[in-house]
């Protein structure tokens, strides 16, 4: 599998769906998988006390600073950050294609793999939790649940995966998919990518969202957006 995956990424070459989108921000994360023959990706679960996506399982990673060279060097100092993992301990194998938040912000996953035995601990000022998924779970697509809604008139359907008590669903569930399809040659669809051509970044339908998450989505917008630099 980890061949394959090398092979995958070796040949990808990342493609931009959200060019002419306005985004606030950008962040990058980190799909780091382990070195054995059923490799598992390492998520989390956002500390109850956050006043943003509290308890919601999420990849690790977050914003892209002004110091930071490349979206690389943002995923890893970011893991470094929350899940203790040391830049060094990381075989990188590229970026996947970026995509734009409902809120705006531009997320440049990042692909690597560690090894099996790599200690991990999570910054309780972010996080409740650490835990690891087979990717054989992901490809195997047992999902629990379709978050179904249509967006300008298009209609997306993004998988929700239950593992051991913890719900994969939303941006990461859809960085999850377009991995296994643009590395390893699945085909499920979600229909985000035809989102791109008519949505301003916003990806998920408005239904989606939690009172909390409107609000927030509301004071986003007070601010002018950042355009995308060629």
């Amino acid at each position: 599998m980890l061949d394959l995956l090398r092979q995958g990424m070796k040949n990808l070459q990342p493609v931009d769906y959200w060019r002419a989108a306005a985004y606030r921000a950008e962040a990058a994360v980190l799909l780091a998988f382990t070195d054995e023959p059923d490799p598992q990706l390492i998520l989390t679960r956002r500390a109850d006390h956050l006043k943003s996506h509290r308890g919601e399982v999420a990849l690790p990673g977050g914003k892209r600073d002004a110091e930071d060279s490349s979206f690389i060097v943002t995923a890893l100092r970011e893991s470094h950050e929350e899940i203790d993992l040391p830049p060094q301990a990381v075989e990188v194998l590229g970026e996947l294609d970026p995509m734009v938040t409902r809120f705006s912000v531009k997320v440049t996953p990042v692909v690597g793999i560690i090894a099996p035995d790599t200690v991990l601990t999570p910054n309780p000022d972010e996080l409740d939790s650490i835990f690891r998924v087979p990717l054989s779970f992901f490809l195997r697509d047992e999902r629990t649940r379709t978050d179904r809604g249509t967006v300008n008139g298009h209609s997306v359907a993004v998988p929700c995966w239950h593992w051991q008590g913890y719900d994969i669903w939303g941006v990461t569930a859809i960085i999850l998919v377009n991995f296994m399809n643009r590395v390893l040659g699945q085909n499920i669809c979600t229909g985000v990518e035809l989102l791109a051509k008519q949505t301003q970044g916003q990806i998920m339908p408005e239904e989606w969202l939690t009172d909390e998450d409107k609000q927030k989505l509301q004071q986003s917008h007070q601010q002018p957006p950042k355009q995308l630099r060629d």
